[in-house]
């Protein structure tokens, strides 16, 4: 097993946000955690991949929140929740974030080479960047305008190449699909596709159910912080219940 979150449990102050939540991605495969806007999917993103530590304060308005996080997480037959993000992502843990989030004032080679940031060969640098041009070829087009003037799509298409550039054992993608047109996102997820079937393991975090269903082997749905239900597609929408008040279906 390359990844394993078992019985993680965050609050914020009070507010219990994931409930004893239990996951696991095998090597070679693209699981997806499913569910709509506040299930947790995005923080059990952030929880593995070291975003979000144990005990500590946040600021949530005009006030400071405590955060109170427990669970173990083993990320390639090593436990990983006392570690740092840089520490993790040394481990070959990368992530996607939502809506991109590239540098703004930095080129997109730049950018890129940020992602290879861990890699002392320049010569795997470099193939890996051709690598990634050959999947984005907008971005090679691009590669010396300023990140901060990309559309929607460009940056999301950045920001997996960044990710990609350190060739990670296991790449978590948060919600590639928001906010963008219609064929932008057809083009997102043939990329996805693309480099699941490349060799990536993967664990996609998605909103559009039929984005996640129609790449993933297993997915995980998500409601108020738990897990509701795991299967495949076809046993998750053959269950009316699931597919009616989790799916909205």
């Amino acid at each position: 097993m390359l990844l394993e979150a078992k019985n993680l449990r965050l609050f914020y102050d009070t507010a219990q946000v994931l409930d004893n939540l239990s996951f696991e991605v095998d090597t070679g495969e693209l699981v997806s955690l499913v569910g709509p806007n506040g299930a947790g999917k995005t923080t059990a993103l952030r929880a593995i991949t070291g975003l979000i530590n144990w005990e500590k304060e946040i600021t949530r308005g005009t006030r400071l929140a405590k955060i109170h996080y427990e669970g173990e997480i083993t990320f390639d037959g090593e436990r990983i929740e006392n570690l740092s993000a840089t520490e993790i992502a040394h481990r070959g843990l990368a992530l996607c974030p939502e809506r991109g989030r590239p540098f703004r004032e930095m080129t997109v080679l730049d950018n890129l080479l940020v992602g290879a940031y861990l890699n002392k060969d320049k010569e795997e640098t470099e193939r890996n960047l051709e690598g990634v041009f050959e999947l984005f070829p907008r971005l090679k087009e691009r590669r010396s305008q300023i990140s901060g003037t990309l559309s929607g799509g460009e940056r999301t298409m950045l920001a997996i190449g960044r990710a990609l550039m350190y060739r990670p054992k296991l790449f978590c993608i948060d919600e590639p699909s928001t906010g963008l047109a219609p064929l932008i996102k057809d083009e997102v997820f043939k990329r996805v596709k693309d480099i699941y079937e490349g060799g990536v393991t993967i664990l996609l975090v998605e909103q559009d159910v039929s984005f996640a269903f129609e790449l993933a082997v297993r997915n995980y749905v998500l409601s108020r912080g738990r897990i509701v239900a795991t299967g495949t597609a076809e046993e998750l929408l053959e269950d009316e219940k699931i597919r009616r008040i989790y799916l909205g279906l």
